[in-house]
């Protein structure tokens, strides 16, 4: 694939970041496919562009409101065509909720992209945002819970 593509999928990154970082519902919606997919770190899927949109300036407006992604979404993306017109792109990051450069505890993610060339533009077609999470977080779950003793000592080797 050529050097160009990539550096496009790249700036659609960026301006993805610039879109969340000024709080822009409108120019962050205008980044993804019609028929886009947006799964959120908890499993919502948000269909359509449209859904997109409106969901963000919810979240702009309220609760988002101020906060930045952290990191360099477009630079520190790995990036791979699967087709001339189909790009993968994996990449770390995270949010602050106070518009820190440095993610807030707990809000690091790892963020998939697929991205399809329409009409010489580049857009993001499927989006998924998966929290970062230590999985041995659960057991300290259980023991909140009132898991017994008993049930833990059998499970001595993190299988659970």
């Amino acid at each position: 694939m050529t050097a160009t593509a990539e550096a496009d999928v790249r700036e659609v990154l960026g301006r993805l970041a610039d879109a969340w970082n000024s709080g822009d519902a409108a120019a962050y919606g205008r980044l993804f496919a019609e028929d886009a997919d947006y799964v959120t770190f908890f499993g919502m899927n948000f269909p359509g562009r449209e859904a997109i949109e409106s969901s963000h300036r919810a979240l702009f407006e309220g609760p988002l409101r101020g906060s930045k992604l952290t990191g360099s979404l477009g630079g520190a993306a790995k990036v791979r065509f699967v087709r001339p017109d189909v790009a993968v792109a994996v990449v770390g990051g995270g949010s602050s909720l106070t518009g820190a450069e440095v993610a807030d505890e707990g809000r690091e993610s790892t963020v998939s992209f697929v991205l399809v060339q329409e009409g010489g533009e580049w857009l993001i077609t499927a989006f998924q945002n998966t929290r970062v999470s230590d999985p041995r977080g659960r057991k300290r779950l259980r023991k909140r819970r009132g898991w017994s003793r008993g049930r833990r000592r059998r499970c001595s080797n993190g299988c659970g």
